[in-house]
C-alpha cells in the first residue's frame, strides 16, 4: 500500500508524476483533497521553504514521519518540535547553490553597473534623444563581503573573484580551508566591503541583523545584495538608509513579507529587485524535485535521509 503524503506547494508536473506514482497525494492546494479524512494515515509533508508546516500541523498529522523542504530554508518549521517527535526534516541543499550564487552574482552586476536603468532609458526613448547616462561602477577591485559562508556564500566568492573583487566574510563558526579575508564581526565585514551579499541562513539569532549600524558602517557608496532571508534585514532600516543616502543601493531576491513588498522600498534608484527566483531555474528545479523524492525513498526504505537536517 502506498503511504499517504500532503503536498502543500505545486512542484513541476513531472515531479509530480513521480510522487502520483509512489504515494497517495493530497494536495492542500486542491479544494477537493479530502486532507481531514486521510489526515490521521498521511505519512509525510512536502512544502516550500517559504511556506514549511505551521505547528498546528503536528497535532493534525499524527503519523508524520518526514517533512521533505523543497528548498534549504528551514525557518518555518520548529526544528526542535520534529526532533522531540521523530520526524526527520530534509532540504535540497546543495541542488539549488549554483544558480542562488548566479542570481546574486546577476544582481551585484545589476545594480553597480545599472542594467535595469539602462533598459528602461531605451524602453522611454532617452536615449534616442540623447539623454546623459550615469556612470556604473566597475567590479574589479571592489570588495565583496559575504555573510554566511555556507555552499552558497562560497559559490558566490569564487564567482565574485572572478570578477576581480577581493572577498572577505563573516561566519558564524570558524572557517579553516579557504584564504579569504576573515572579518571578526558584521559591522566590521560591512566597514570593509563596497557590496555586502547576505548569504546567511534565517534563524532567530539572524533575525533582523543587518540592522541600521550595519548599513551605516557600510557607507554611502556601498551595496546590499540578499540571496538569503528577508528576516536577516531590518526593512525600516534599510528603507531609512536608502532615503538617506546612507547606502548607494540594493539588490533583493528576497523580502519581509514575501509576496508582500512594503512600497516605500520601490522608489529608490540603484536599487533592483527580483521575487524570490534565485533557484528558479527549469535545471534547478527538476534537481530539487529529485532530491526531495531521493529524501522520502531513503526514509520510507529505514535509512537516513541523503540530507536530512535533524
Amino acid at each position: 500500500m502506498k503511504p499517504d503524503l500532503l503536498l502543500i506547494e505545486p512542484m513541476l508536473p513531472e515531479i509530480e508524476a513521480r510522487l502520483d506514482a509512489l504515494y497517495n497525494v493530497h494536495r492542500i492546494f486542491d479544494p477537493t483533497n479530502g486532507i481531514e479524512a486521510a489526515a490521521p494515515q498521511i505519512r509525510a509533508v512536502v512544502t516550500g521553504g517559504g511556506t514549511g508546516l505551521a505547528r498546528e500541523w503536528f497535532d493534525r498529522l499524527p503519523a508524520l514521519g518526514i517533512i521533505a523542504i523543497n528548498r534549504v530554508g528551514t525557518d518555518k518549521v520548529d526544528l526542535a518540535l520534529a526532533r522531540a517527535r521523530g520526524i526527520d526534516v530534509t532540504t535540497t541543499a546543495g541542488a539549488l547553490t549554483d544558480d542562488v550564487a548566479d542570481m546574486g552574482m546577476a544582481l551585484i552586476l545589476a545594480v553597480l553597473r545599472r542594467i535595469v536603468e539602462g533598459d528602461a532609458t531605451i524602453r522611454a526613448g532617452r536615449w534616442a534623444a540623447k539623454a546623459p547616462f550615469p556612470l556604473g561602477s566597475s567590479l574589479r577591485g571592489k570588495r565583496l563581503g559575504i555573510y554566511g559562508l555556507g555552499k552558497i556564500g562560497r559559490a558566490l566568492a569564487e564567482r565574485g573573484e572572478a570578477f576581480g573583487m577581493r572577498v572577505r566574510y563573516y561566519n558564524r563558526s570558524a572557517v579553516a580551508d579557504v584564504a579569504w579575508q576573515a572579518c571578526p564581526d558584521l559591522v566590521t565585514l560591512a566597514q570593509d566591503s563596497d557590496v555586502l551579499a547576505i548569504c546567511i541562513a534565517a534563524t532567530p539569532e539572524t533575525n533582523g541583523q543587518v540592522n541600521a549600524q550595519v548599513l551605516q558602517a557600510l557607507g554611502s557608496k556601498g551595496v546590499l545584495v540578499n540571496i538569503a532571508r528577508g528576516s536577516v534585514i531590518d526593512e525600516n532600516a534599510l528603507v531609512e538608509a536608502l532615503a538617506g543616502g546612507k547606502i548607494a543601493g540594493a539588490g533583493l531576491d528576497v523580502f519581509a513579507d514575501e509576496p508582500n513588498v512594503r512600497p516605500d522600498l520601490l522608489g529608490f534608484p540603484g536599487t533592483v529587485f527580483t521575487p524570490h527566483q534565485a533557484s528558479a531555474t527549469l535545471e534547478t528545479r527538476i534537481a530539487m524535485g529529485a532530491l526531495v523524492l531521493s529524501n522520502l525513498a531513503a526514509h520510507f526504505a529505514g535509512t537516513p535521509p541523503p540530507t536530512v537536517v535533524n
